[in-house]
């Protein structure tokens, strides 16, 4: 039977666990030090010891990110760097805006889920993607046949990139978004282009890029 652990043994697994699910990798000493505010690596190397043997963890202390968590902790981290499931909802330009066919704002083909591991959504939910179609990001590094990741939004902040339904047009586009009173500027990111000046109330943000997935 595992014995009961110390607050501070408890804090410092919590941060383990959190940093993993995080960043992917596990902390060194000092980076359990710093999060859980240790005085000293000898002591985080004490409770480490503790951790072990009671079968929280293991560790390799010959490496300095050797720790590998055990049992529920490792199922967590599992669930957590397991794959999830992003809907493409179309296309999007990232050149002159895309005329866009049927009801949506999205220029539909066959599109259908991708698989993703977490860090690309930055935890956030009800993410769904666009294939860019253009060049006017290029400069932001997102470049044509990349897959944008937006969160839905409806009042971004200046500087966004976003996805912009301009529905009297019927098209759609990625570009920054900067609200200067009763106007919007659409921004690309490419000095070969120029911006998009059009009225607030003649656009409609459908979503905000929170991450890219290029193509080789």
């Amino acid at each position: 039977m595992k014995r009961s652990l110390s607050k501070r043994q408890q804090s410092m697994l919590k941060f383990i666990t959190s940093f993993m699910k995080e960043n992917n990798y596990p902390p060194t000493v000092r980076d359990i030090q710093a999060g859980c505010e240790i005085s000293s690596t000898s002591v985080v190397d004490y409770n480490l010891q503790i951790l072990q043997r009671e079968g929280y963890l293991q560790r390799r202390r010959e490496v300095s990110r050797g720790i590998e968590l055990l049992g529920e902790a490792a199922e967590a981290i599992n669930r957590a760097m397991s794959v999830i499931s992003v809907p493409v909802l179309g296309n999007i330009a990232a050149g002159e805006p895309l005329p866009v066919e049927g009801s949506g704002p999205w220029n539909n083909e066959d599109f259908d889920n991708v698989d993703l591991p977490p860090f690309l959504t930055q935890g956030k939910e009800n993410i769904f993607g666009l294939r860019v179609k253009g060049e006017s990001m290029i400069d932001a590094l997102v470049g044509d046949g990349d897959l944008v990741l937006l969160e839905p939004v409806t009042n971004p902040d200046n500087g966004d990139m976003v996805a912009a339904w301009l529905p009297e047009k019927e098209e759609a586009t990625l570009k920054r978004f900067f609200l200067e009173g009763d106007t919007v500027r659409l921004v690309p990111e490419n000095s070969q282009m120029s911006p998009i000046v059009v009225s607030a109330a003649s656009i409609a943000v459908r979503g905000r890029v929170v991450g890219v997935v290029r193509t080789m």
